[in-house]
């Protein structure tokens, strides 16, 4: 496979962004395959395990944004750019062809592959894995990411599933006091993956947002957001949407 390829895990939309800084807003998503983590409640493990990599289409940055182009009928849109770890795929020639074309790109990654195209990107999302994820945190990597993406606006998201990772999110906020923080629950009936459709626990989910709201209340923490995974709670865990 040619180092220009782009390893596609899939491309589907156009839906909306569920969480994070974007929540809401119309967006088709590009999932890349392969990931240098293995965080333990991932639920895109069909973008990850290198068991699925024949699952995976090896794709031209022309080849992607022309499938992207017949999903928003021609239509500039948003398009996330997702994994798995994006970070690890050649993205900047498909950022360039899109911007051009009026789409304009957004990216969520770990913090742990430093790209010197993270500057072009529209926006960069910052999700570095809590201690429930079963994951280190290498804090130099990250800060090499938030300076490779000075050029763009940059974000951090991190998932909270209890008090160990919610005090991890605070000790990630003042590492990068200039960066907007959003927090949400963490998603824990992540989906078997011959399961693409699994129901998720809502009743849980909601009482960890409740859990959480009530944390950052109680911590006088002001300047965070604290979001649901809204496409979790409108389509469970099911894939290509």
């Amino acid at each position: 496979m040619s180092d220009t390829r782009i390893r596609v895990s899939e491309i589907f939309g156009p839906t909306i962004q569920g969480e994070g800084a974007l929540i809401g807003q119309p967006t088709v998503f590009v999932r890349t395959g392969g990931c240098d983590f293995r965080c333990s409640w991932c639920d895109s493990m069909h973008a990850v395990d290198n068991d699925y990599r024949d699952t995976w289409t090896p794709m031209t940055a022309q080849a992607v944004m022309e499938e992207v182009a017949a999903l928003s009928g021609g239509k500039p849109i948003l398009v996330t750019l997702s994994g798995g770890n994006p970070a690890i795929q050649p993205l900047a020639e498909l950022i360039r062809l899109g911007q051009r074309q009026g789409y304009y790109f957004a990216m969520e990654t770990q913090g742990s592959v430093v790209k010197d195209w993270f500057e072009a990107l529209d926006m960069l999302v910052l999700s570095p894995k809590p201690p429930s994820s079963g994951m280190e945190t290498n804090w130099g990597l990250v800060a090499e990411c938030v300076e490779a993406g000075q050029g763009t606006q940059t974000v951090l998201k991190i998932v909270v599933f209890n008090e160990a990772d919610f005090a991890y999110a605070r000790d990630a906020a003042a590492r990068f006091p200039q960066l907007p923080v959003y927090l949400q629950p963490g998603n824990h009936t992540p989906p078997p993956p011959e399961d693409d459709s699994a129901v998720v626990d809502q009743a849980g989910l909601d009482a960890r947002m409740r859990w959480l709201v009530d944390r950052v209340a109680e911590e006088k923490w002001y300047d965070v957001r604290v979001l649901p995974q809204l496409h979790v709670s409108l389509w469970g865990n099911k894939r290509g949407v």
